[in-house]
């Protein structure tokens, strides 16, 4: 059972001034929930563990998929290809990611479920409002394996110093602009851009914001803001591959400017490879012994409860539970129908009193840095809640 603390919750008033207007779901019941989930240290410690041993494990996929050129078989657009591998080599530097993970709690073994790599939202929730939840309880608020918002602003300064000591930024920078974006009317994503432009700009960068249809793309030279201002780094809170489906001229010219241009990307293009859900069967491949990984192919597993789901889904749409004999018993739908289906093995869950299974989220930031947890029924999808955790 998992081990749950009943907190007050932290006011709507409160949560609109600081940004998060999304705190209410469409049913009307609250997202962020009033609960704490209550893990010791060395559970932590195991999560920790789990994310930076699964980051070590995904950069040697990634290296096989590479030299191999498996591609069609991750679902990687083919007008990426050559953007994916040169980031690669170039080493351009992976900002954050999310593992998502089952058990580590109540005795369950941790398995990954995959890696949000590219584009990992819950990110102001894990480093702001569970913190605030704490704080807001009278509780200490360094109870948390929560070093997130350090991480992120460390890492922005690694993305011009690489692995140098931390010290040498100083000395690299020389006026350096990042130029952050997202879609419009998509509140959770403007505020998860503007919240890293805050650690940017804290981390010595001069920064600005501008919805993805303002920024300017110049073929061979850079990404601009609305004030032609070249930028540096452009960071774009949208997935990769549907800017390869969506996008074919940018695509073209994005590929120009990473080949000739001023600005590099973030995420960059290989964090796709992490994304795509076919990295969990490579995954298997490479390591089939590993405690962490779950059997998963591209065929129906024989004989096994398993979870059947899109190469690139999200939020668990078009995402299905078969039984043991192939039968679907629950399923929902999508818009990610066209994406080729990956099958995984069934992991057990943490559950609470309710039958409430929980998920945990693991930030990776040059190594593991913040834990979180969604909580939903069998399929966590779009009305999952976040909920936040403490150290016993």
């Amino acid at each position: 059972m998992v081990d749950l603390l009943t907190v007050e919750a932290l006011d709507e008033a409160l949560l609109e001034e600081i940004g998060m207007s999304w705190h209410t779901d469409a049913d009307g019941s609250a997202y962020v929930s009033n609960e704490l989930v209550r893990v010791s240290e060395q559970q932590a410690e195991d999560y920790a563990t789990a994310a930076n041993t699964l980051y070590e494990m995904y950069v040697e996929a990634a290296q096989h998929v590479i030299d191999e050129q498996r591609y069609l078989e991750l679902g990687i657009p083919s007008n990426l290809v050559r953007m994916i591998e040169h980031s690669w080599e170039a080493d351009d530097w992976h900002l954050y990611g999310r593992f998502d993970l089952a058990g580590g709690i109540d005795g369950l073994p941790i398995r990954l479920i995959e890696f949000n790599a590219d584009t990992p939202t819950s990110l102001f929730e894990t480093a702001i409002v569970q913190w605030a939840l704490l704080k807001a309880n009278g509780m200490d608020e360094a109870r948390q394996f929560n070093n997130l918002h350090e991480m992120l602003q460390q890492n922005f300064q690694r993305l011009l110093i690489h692995d140098a000591p931390l010290e040498t930024f100083s000395e690299r920078f020389d006026g350096q602009a990042i130029l952050f974006s997202s879609a419009p009317e998509l509140p959770e994503d403007e505020r998860t851009v503007r919240f890293l432009q805050e650690l940017a700009g804290a981390a010595g960068y001069f920064t600005d914001f501008c919805y993805l249809g303002d920024a300017g793309f110049v073929e061979r030279d850079g990404v601009y803001n609305r004030d032609e201002q070249r930028a540096d780094f452009w960071f774009k809170l949208y997935p990769w591959e549907d800017i390869a489906a969506d996008e074919l001229e940018l695509t073209r010219i994005l590929e120009s400017i990473q080949l000739h241009g001023q600005t590099r990307f973030v995420n960059p293009p290989y964090t796709l490879l992490f994304q795509s859900k076919g990295m969990l069967k490579v995954l298997y491949e490479l390591f089939p012994d590993s405690s962490y990984l779950l059997e998963t192919d591209f065929s129906p597993l024989p004989g096994v409860r398993q979870v059947a789901k899109k190469l690139f889904g999200r939020e668990g749409a078009n995402t299905a539970i078969l039984d043991s004999s192939g039968r679907v018993v629950r399923e929902t739908g999508g818009p990610y129908a066209h994406h080729k289906t990956v099958y995984q093995a069934w992991a057990d869950f943490p559950r609470d009193a309710a039958g409430n299974r929980y998920q945990a989220g693991v930030f990776y930031a040059w190594e593991a840095c913040a834990l979180g947890f969604r909580r939903g029924g069998e399929i966590l999808d779009d009305m999952s809640k976040f909920v936040g955790h403490v150290l016993r």
